[in-house]
């Protein structure tokens, strides 16, 4: 059985490599799929809710801290009750792996809190 995403780690991505092409992308939204495929599959993006400021504001800190980890940085924005993120690799201009392993490892993080209520 091949690694799920979240077990897996971001590795290093120097460009001059293609995207993910539309289908492989759809292959890989399998494991995450409350995230939205957008921009012809060039980017994620999901919007987590929660019950207040303050549970975004920690959920967004735990973000940043394994975006840190992980090397691999995402756009976030969040306010009163939610914190949305999206996701795309800037040096090829598309999706790599790296953004669903992300993307599976912050829907753990949001599963993990209790406090997410969508």
């Amino acid at each position: 059985m091949p690694l799920a995403l979240a077990e897996k780690s971001c590795t290093p991505c120097r460009g001059g490599m293609p995207p993910l092409t539309p289908e492989e992308a759809a292959n890989y939204h399998g494991q995450a799929p409350d995230w939205e495929l957008l921009d012809g599959a060039k980017r994620i993006e999901r919007t987590y809710r929660f019950k207040n400021f303050r549970e975004a504001f920690a959920f967004v800190e735990r973000a940043a801290a394994l975006a840190e980890a992980e090397g691999h940085h995402p756009e976030i924005r969040f306010g009163w009750g939610y914190a949305g993120i999206s996701l795309h690799t800037k040096k090829i201009k598309g999706l790599h792996e790296n953004d669903f392993i992300m993307a599976t490892k912050l829907d753990r993080i949001a599963a993990e809190s209790m406090q997410v209520t969508a």
